[in-house]
């Protein structure tokens, strides 16, 4: 293979979104060079530089590539097609579909999953298969959704291309955020990658500060240099066995229950920024991260950075640096007997006990301390869950989860398929709360049978990537069934019952075992 004959300080030119550019070779990726250099924010960095995520596909030459495992030197020349380039009649109608059916929740994985699933239609305009998409997803990671509802924005667009969205908008977005525990935004816009990022809305050239690996904080003027600086290496995936960190305790139980360490897996990493003086973003953006950006700091260390070096000072945590320092769901391991009296032991998490009792009164709940990552009662029904599913076995049935928050669900599992009702008072938008629902039981179904982290005896993290929290793809995903029932009353968060619900109910059809994740398959 010949040399680059290129200078290293040789511009890299190349066609983005149908402008002619430049962008200083740096030795940086084409991930880099769109959010970092050209401003282009509707490609997304969940997990940079792992490729494993798929928010940041853009189309190079028309064939969906993942950016920011692509080096810019790469693409010198090429044309690049990111969201906000894709034809306006294209661009629009998968931004509507995917509103319109509740294939977008946050946001912040649908510009990449747009793009690649945008020319996959173009390749095969009128295929009502599942399958050709279903491989294409394999590609991204979605937790918010499901999947279920992306595939039927697909179905939208061949079916129904030109269908208006007849909906209150507003209400929807008030069943949103009642769902994601914060303000939230329902439009075609937010599809778009639109809804307000904390990164996204930094101002240009502010500061970069990572942290240094030491409990302080590298500040430098792009993003590339500062975690040269800090010293960032990639993250890995073990090989060594996930195990439940918790002894169970003895008793005559007639059902046991022992869980791992679990990673909240949101894909938009913690970020925010601030001006001298000002006022920080918030890291929750458009979506709650399902409570494991609640007690972020973030905020309070732009804020104290932009001050201390009188510029604006954009913070952010990387793949690497989530899954170490945010909050874990806490492992339990617990009994009960067939009268509902029981014993759960927990590892330390404030919060937790009160959320046991307020479902469970019947269990007696210990505290241990065990090395580990930081962990968090605020995350989607910690404690509790485990509890009503610790409960459901003991009778035998799920029969009506109620949630602390008012909400109720039941959930069955039949000939594979995941079968969820939800009373949430008033529905105020029922494509929100069906979506969410679905969401619910994606997520506890790969609570149950496939997601876990390694930790090791002093507490160390040892999967680093995001694709090794075994979050289920679009293809492992059981088809799910949400039927909405009416309900009297406020509106109320119903998805938090879907969850504990379904959880129980797969448990209960696996035939109860000890251990989750249980491995096995509906």
């Amino acid at each position: 293979m010949s040399a680059d004959p290129r200078s290293a300080s040789d511009p890299i030119e190349l066609t983005v979104d149908g402008e002619q550019v430049q962008v200083p070779d740096d030795g940086g990726t084409l991930l880099e060079a769109l959010r970092e250099r050209l401003g282009k924010h509707g490609p997304k960095d969940g997990c940079s530089p792992q490729g494993q995520c798929g928010c940041c596909t853009v189309l190079v030459d028309g064939a969906p590539r993942v950016a920011c495992v692509t080096p810019l030197r790469r693409v010198a020349g090429r044309t690049i097609t990111t969201v906000d380039g894709l034809e306006p009649d294209v661009r629009d109608g998968w931004a509507e579909a995917l509103c319109a059916t509740g294939g977008s929740q946050c946001g912040f994985c649908t510009p990449g999953i747009m793009v690649r699933l945008a020319g996959l239609r173009a390749k095969s305009p009128d295929t009502d298969s599942h399958a050709p998409v279903e491989r294409a997803l394999q590609a991204h990671l979605c937790r918010c959704t499901g999947w279920q509802t992306i595939i039927e924005a697909w179905d939208r667009l061949v079916e129904a291309p030109d269908t208006e969205i007849e909906r209150d908008l507003d209400l929807a977005s008030q069943r949103a955020t009642l769902e994601g525990g914060s303000p939230q935004t329902v439009s075609p816009q937010v599809a778009l990658g639109r809804g307000g990022f904390a990164d996204d809305e930094a101002p240009a050239g502010a500061l970069v500060a990572v942290p240094d690996g030491e409990g302080g904080w590298v500040v430098a003027e792009t993003l590339r240099e500062a975690r040269q600086r800090s010293g960032k290496i990639q993250g890995r995936r073990t090989t060594a066995p996930t195990a439940p960190p918790l002894e169970l305790p003895e008793g005559d139980w007639v059902a046991a229950l022992r869980t791992s360490w679990v990673e909240p897996a949101y894909l938009e990493t913690d970020a925010s920024w601030c001006e001298p003086g000002g006022e920080p973003a918030t890291p929750l953006g458009n979506g709650g991260a399902f409570g494991g950006k609640v007690t972020s700091d973030l905020g309070e260390v732009a804020r104290r950075l932009a001050d201390e070096h009188g510029r604006p000072v954009r913070v952010l945590w990387s793949r690497e640096e989530a899954v170490r320092r945010g909050p874990k769901r806490p492992p339990v391991a617990g009994g009960i007997r067939a009268d509902g009296s029981g014993f759960l032991r927990v590892v330390r998490t404030p919060g937790i006990i009160e959320a046991v009792a307020e479902v469970a009164p019947g269990l007696v709940v210990e505290e241990v301390d065990v090395a580990g990552p930081p962990t968090g009662s605020h995350l989607r029904a910690a404690g509790w869950a485990e509890a009503l599913a610790l409960v459901a076995a003991a009778r035998g049935e799920v029969g009506t989860v109620t949630a602390p928050g008012g909400g109720r669900a039941s959930a069955e599992v039949v000939d594979g398929r995941i079968r969820a009702r939800v009373w949430a008072g008033e529905v105020l938008d029922e494509v929100v709360l069906r979506s969410y629902a679905i969401g619910a039981a994606h997520m506890a179904y790969g609570w149950v049978t496939s997601e876990s982290l390694t930790v090791d005896d002093e507490g160390e993290v040892h999967d680093l990537t995001i694709r090794s929290f075994g979050v289920p793809r679009a293809v492992d995903t059981p088809p799910i069934e949400v039927t909405i029932e009416p309900d009297g009353g406020p509106a109320v968060n119903g998805s938090d019952a879907v969850f504990a619900a379904v959880a129980a109910a797969i448990w209960l059809h696996q035939g109860t075992p000890t251990d989750w994740p249980t491995r096995g398959a509906l």
